[in-house]
């Protein structure tokens, strides 16, 4: 029986893994604000496809600076 070896390494033996840790924290934050954004305003459609289309933020970014029209200084503020 052949065992992988690489499924048992650690994730920081990964040369990539701050980058891809970087990336993976990026697309969640744009994601939960877009989600929280989208959800504040009943806006169920964009909730929906903000939560299966989940692409490195670009779909969140888009719609929270294109759709809604929101300054930097709005996203965190009501």
């Amino acid at each position: 029986m052949m065992t992988n070896f690489n499924s048992m390494m650690p994730a920081w033996s990964n040369p990539f893994w701050p980058i891809t840790s970087l990336l993976m924290l990026w697309s969640l934050f744009w994601a939960a604000l877009a989600l929280w954004h989208s959800a504040r305003r009943g806006q169920h459609l964009w909730f929906v496809a903000f939560l299966f289309i989940h692409t490195l933020g670009i779909l969140e970014i888009i719609y929270l600076f294109g759709i809604l029209k929101l300054k930097s200084k709005d996203l965190f503020h009501k």
